[in-house]
């Protein structure tokens, strides 16, 4: 089976394995986490066609004709996306999270390029952080809008 990730087409073998596991064993990008494997850390998280997505419940079948977007897939060749870009003005303590953050932070700002502080709120409560930086991350998910907006 073949999978769209992160723009280039990439052959899959185990179709019906975790997306997660796909990623990270068969392709090599472990910038996708696994955390707790029920879906409710979010540090798994990716896009599919540009929606959130964790990938420790979805069937690499399940993402069969559908863009997936990882973490790493964020950069633009050596320009990073303006979430990596705040996220590095404002760090997290262990980062295990940060995956999640970071793509469900470039959902949000595709579908909301200036949001309120509870939209932010919103948005990043879908994951979870064991180190308790959820100021940090207000921080660099307002920045990233920011960002985002002066890069036009």
């Amino acid at each position: 089976m073949q999978l769209s990730v992160n723009g280039r087409r990439r052959e899959v073998a185990y179709p019906d394995e975790l997306l997660v596991w796909v990623l990270r064993d068969e392709l090599g990008l472990t910038g996708t986490h696994y955390g707790c494997g029920i879906g409710a850390c979010g540090s798994c998280t990716v896009l599919l066609d540009g929606q959130v997505a964790r990938a420790c419940l979805t069937p690499a079948r399940a993402a069969a004709g559908r863009e997936v977007t990882t973490v790493e897939g964020l950069a633009r060749g050596e320009q990073l996306h303006p979430v990596q870009r705040a996220f590095l003005e404002n760090p997290l303590q262990c980062g295990w999270c940060l995956p999640g953050h970071l793509m469900s932070a470039a959902a949000l700002l595709e579908r909301t390029p200036d949001p309120t502080d509870a939209q932010i709120e919103e948005a990043a409560g879908v994951n979870l952080c064991r180190c308790g930086g959820y100021n940090s991350i207000r921080r660099a998910v307002a920045r990233a809008a920011e960002l985002k907006r002066e890069d036009g």
